[in-house]
Parts: structure tokens; C-alpha cells; sequence
């Protein structure tokens, strides 16, 4: 019987010829990464087991990015724990100035590789999966193991093979599929599954709309996303990495406990409306309540691409006067590459905010906190009640097109409804 990827992931992880889904096996990791907001723990329970050393400096990465630069006292504690412990230990450690958001650090820095078994103490550490990897989020004390041990535990997962057709519109992303995605099997539809993501539409699929995809995995309650290795792929490695890593293909006759087909053909740009990811609709039939803020960023669509989507609606215009626009960059390199080609100044000109890296937004932690009864339309992955700040604010999902639309707007809607607005001269 054939095996999905990333059951030859896991096998490989195991040392093993196949494994099968449902049993719990012992792997050998890659990659164990954790922020300024789990590395705390995970560094406390690792100092109890009397051990010195983690098995492997340089598979063991720490990125602060959530709370830095510190928002507060506390803020500071916790990265200062971080951050001392990486350095006693001579870890890989990315530090403010010179990183950003640890799943846009990771790739660019060539720690992503196809094969490999990386984990994270954060539930978006299966956005890796789009360099045809196994990751998953794990828990602090998970991690406080797998630093001392190089290996952890794993259940096999079901994979569900999606699939998908048709010709792709010229506004759709990879978030607006993946958004799509969601709605249509819902916040458990892939539970305790990986997320295979193939078929034509897939294989011309940029790698920054790839990576967006898989970053959601965890949104239908998946394991992982995952992404075949391809040219597309090579490309990308081929800038970052000495090419020294081994891809995984899911065999023809590979068993999936479902599969999903989706006609990309007709697709528009959505949104995801408060609370759940899954509550999926066209951004052009929500109406016009007014929206107080947008949030251009994340993990999830910081990256150069998402920005100059972003830009070339943003050109040209004034974000709404009732609206504040933060545009907040993956990475010190993204930063740096949108400022050469301009980018910054866009946003600037139009009335926006361009941030230094950081998730502070994104979790209600810093940098764009709501208010009771605000809303906000954003590019990050959550809009669980009270993710970015009140119990009683609204955060609504969506690429970065619509939200920069929605920003000059001034409420939900698409890149087509700006164009019939005056540009400012």
C-alpha cells in the first residue's frame, strides 16, 4: 500500500519503512523552534531535567516576536529569559533589528527544508509544510522534551488529499483559497489530519500564497498543511539553502481518508467575518458597516508579495479618514525590500502606518489592540472573539487586497469598488 508525504516524513523520522495512520511513533526532529511568549516555559521545564546542553545547538532556534520590542515589563522579562538561555547555549537566535515573525524568519534564513520534522511551541509552525516539511505546533513542555532529547512523539495522522481545478482568477490568493477551504469543510473539517494541497491550480501557485495556505492548516483543526515538492519550490530553496535536503512525494496508489475537489473558477475575494475563520463570504456582499482599523501583516500575508498587493491598490488613494492603517512587514527583509521598491512610501503617503516586524495585532498583544465595539479588517489568521483585543470587538479576515481596499473604503470591500474612487493627485 503507498504512503502520503507526509507519512514518508514520518517514517523517515521514525527510521522506519512505513507508518500507519493512528499509531504513535517516536521521531527524530529536525528543527524545534519557540517565541519570546512559550520559550519561558519550554526553558524552565528543559533546566528540571539537570541536563546542561540541548541536544543540538543549531536545531534549536528562538525568535522573539510577539512581544518585542517589549511592550511592557513583563514583555521584557520573558524575552530577556529567551534570549539569555540562547545565548548560554549557543542556539540559533534571531534578534529584533536583524529577524521578525518567526515563520517569515525561518524560511528566509533556509531553515524550512523539504523532509524534514520541524516543531514549534506555536500553532502556526505547520506553515512550513509549504516547503514540503512536517511540522506541527506543540506544547512548551513538548518542546522542553524534544530540546533535550532531539526527538518527540507522534500520532500519525489521516491526510485529506484537496484538489484543485479550474482556472484561477487574476485577484485570488492563497489565502482567499484557503479562507474558501475553510468555509467549505469548516473549523474541524481536516481535525487531527494533514492537509495535502495538490492538483493544477496548486502547481502554479506562488510560494508566498503556498505558505499562506499552510499557515491556516491549524484553522480546520489539521495537524499540517502540506505542499509537493516542485521547481517552484527549488526556487525558492535555491536561494536560501546549499540544496542539501531530500523531498517526499505521495505515492499514486497512497491511501487518503477523504478527498476534496474545488473548482477555482469562479471564486471572488472573501472574507472571513466574526468569530470563526469558517464563516466564509464574497467581500463584495457584506455590506457597508463602517470598519476603525486594518491590519496588513503576520505570519501569514507579511511577506514582499502580500505588500505590494497591497500597494498597488493602496496607490494613489487615502486610507478612509475614520480608518487607521497598519502595515506591519514579516521580516527586517521584507521591510528593507519594500522601502527600496517604494512601498513604504505608498502607505505612508496614503495614511497608513509601516511598523517594524512583530505578531503584536494579531493576538491583541501590541500595535493595533480593538476597543469594545471596534472592528477590524486584517490579514491574520484568527478572528476567534476577543483574539485582537475587547470581548467585544469584531476582527475580519482576509487578503491583503481586500483589506487595503477596505482601508480607502472605509468598510469591507474589493480592489473593483476603489477603482471607481478618485485617485488624490
Amino acid at each position: 500500500m503507498g504512503l502520503t508525504m507526509a507519512q514518508k516524513i514520518l517514517a523517515k523520522g521514525a527510521g522506519r519503512e512505513s507508518v500507519t495512520p493512528g499509531e504513535i511513533v517516536e521521531v527524530a526532529v529536525d528543527l524545534v523552534m519557540t517565541n519570546d511568549v512559550t520559550a519561558p516555559l519550554s526553558i524552565a521545564e528543559f533546566k528540571k531535567t539537570g541536563l546542561k546542553s540541548v541536544f543540538d545547538p543549531k536545531k534549536v532556534v528562538f525568535v522573539p516576536d510577539h512581544f518585542v520590542p517589549a511592550k511592557d515589563i513583563k514583555a521584557a522579562g520573558m524575552a530577556k529569559i529567551m534570549r539569555e538561555f540562547a545565548h548560554e547555549q549557543g542556539t540559533l537566535y534571531f534578534e529584533i533589528g536583524r529577524a521578525g515573525i518567526e515563520h517569515v524568519v525561518l524560511p528566509e534564513n533556509g531553515l524550512t527544508r523539504p523532509g524534514d520534522i520541524i516543531i514549534g511551541a506555536d500553532s502556526h509552525t505547520c506553515t512550513y509544510g509549504a516547503f514540503n516539511a512536517f511540522s506541527t505546533g506543540m506544547g512548551s513542555t513538548d518542546i522542553a522534551a524534544a530540546m533535550a532529547l532531539g526527538t518527540t512523539w507522534v500520532r500519525v495522522p489521516d491526510t485529506i488529499k484537496f484538489v484543485y481545478t479550474g482556472t484561477l482568477p487574476p485577484d485570488i490568493g492563497g489565502k482567499d483559497l484557503i479562507l474558501h477551504t475553510i468555509g467549505k469543510i469548516g473549523v474541524d473539517g481536516a481535525l487531527n489530519s494533514v492537509m495535502e494541497f495538490t492538483g493544477p491550480v496548486i502547481d502554479a501557485l506562488p510560494m508566498d500564497d503556498r505558505i499562506a495556505m499552510c499557515n491556516m492548516a491549524i484553522e480546520a483543526g489539521g495537524d499540517t498543511g502540506i505542499f509537493p515538492f516542485d521547481d517552484i519550490t527549488k526556487g525558492f530553496l535555491d536561494q536560501v539553502t546549499d540544496g542539501n535536503y531530500t523531498p517526499f512525494a505521495s505515492d499514486p496508489d497512497a491511501t487518503y481518508s477523504r478527498i476534496v475537489e474545488i473548482d477555482v473558477t469562479n471564486l471572488k475575494p472573501v472574507v472571513a467575518l466574526p468569530h470563526l475563520p469558517s464563516n466564509v463570504h464574497d467581500a463584495d456582499s457584506v455590506g457597508t458597516d463602517p470598519i476603525d482599523q486594518v491590519v496588513i501583516g503576520s505570519c501569514t500575508n507579511g511577506r514582499l508579495s502580500d505588500l505590494r498587493a497591497a500597494a498597488e491598490v493602496m496607490r494613489g488613494h487615502q486610507v478612509h479618514p475614520m480608518v487607521r492603517c497598519i502595515v506591519i512587514p514579516g521580516s527586517q527583509k521584507v521591510a528593507r525590500e519594500a522601502a527600496k521598491e517604494g512601498l513604504d512610501e505608498i502607505f505612508m503617503d496614503a495614511g497608513a502606518v509601516f511598523s517594524t516586524s512583530t505578531c503584536g495585532p494579531c493576538l491583541g498583544g501590541y500595535m493595533g489592540v480593538l476597543a469594545k465595539g471596534e472592528r477590524c479588517v486584517s490579514t491574520t489568521n484568527r478572528n476567534f472573539r476577543g483574539r485582537m483585543g475587547h470581548r467585544e470587538s469584531d476582527v475580519i479576515l482576509t487578503g491583503p487586497r481586500v483589506a487595503a481596499a477596505s482601508a480607502i473604503l472605509g468598510h469591507v470591500g474589493t480592489p473593483a469598488m476603489v477603482e471607481s474612487k478618485a485617485p488624490v493627485a
